[in-house]
């Protein structure tokens, strides 16, 4: 679908690649630990394997696994999460065992941030009230 006003078709991110040094560890890490839908693990041939991930509610997944991503292992930074209670966020992520810090307050929303075990950030943000 072709967007007059700004000239470009509609686009919508489907997968952010999550750079990882142990598949297993990370799917048991989003899928266990934080409670995400695992959609597919599949082992395309001894090289690579394609884990997709979805947070709850959420549009976009996350993919990993060998072959996946040539980015080091750890090196993704902030990719952001929006959730409707910080406070809630931080207490659940602490509940599951993951190293949480936040709540941070900006007048652009509430934060709270965690790394999963090979480092990636991840930023959790409350929207301000409009």
């Amino acid at each position: 679908m072709f967007d007059e006003e700004v000239g470009m078709q509609r686009a919508e991110i489907q997968v952010v690649l999550v750079p990882v040094s142990d598949a297993d560890r990370a799917k048991a890490f989003y899928a266990d630990a934080l409670g995400w839908h695992v959609d597919h693990d599949r082992v395309v041939d001894p090289q690579l394997r394609f884990v997709q991930i979805t947070p709850p509610g959420s549009a976009c997944s996350i993919a990993f696994g060998p072959g996946i991503s040539p980015m080091a292992p750890g090196s993704l930074d902030a990719v952001m999460l929006v959730v409707d209670d910080a406070d809630a966020a931080l207490a659940e992520l602490r509940a599951a065992g993951v190293e949480a810090e936040g709540v941070d307050e900006q007048a652009w929303g509430r934060f709270v941030t965690f790394r999963d075990p090979d480092g990636n950030r991840w930023t959790l943000q409350q929207l301000p009230q409009r």
